[in-house]
């Protein structure tokens, strides 16, 4: 077997500061979001380059505190470009 792309599902709980984190500090972009009705959870996908996820506020849909690994080149220039931003909540 070869898989094509893995994409992990990752537990969200607040949409403001999913977007606040993933978004405005990591620098993903949204690509969708879904809502199966008005006023339920959202099921979304962030990327940024090649790297893609799926955030859930679905109950059951990933597991708090999970970890991705991720390796690739370039990555003392972004952990400058996240000190740089002075996120209040985590500063690698």
């Amino acid at each position: 077997m070869k898989a094509d792309r893995i994409i992990p599902i990752l537990r969200i709980f607040d949409y403001q500061k999913t977007k606040e984190f993933y978004v405005d500090w990591l620098g993903f972009e949204i690509v969708w979001e879904h809502y199966f009705a008005e006023n339920t959870p959202v099921y979304m996908e962030v990327k940024r380059e090649n790297i893609i996820f799926h955030l859930s506020e679905h109950h059951g849909d990933g597991t708090p505190g999970t970890r991705v690994a991720i390796w690739g080149e370039g990555v003392p220039q972004y952990h400058k470009e996240l000190i740089d931003k002075k996120y209040k909540y985590n500063r690698p």
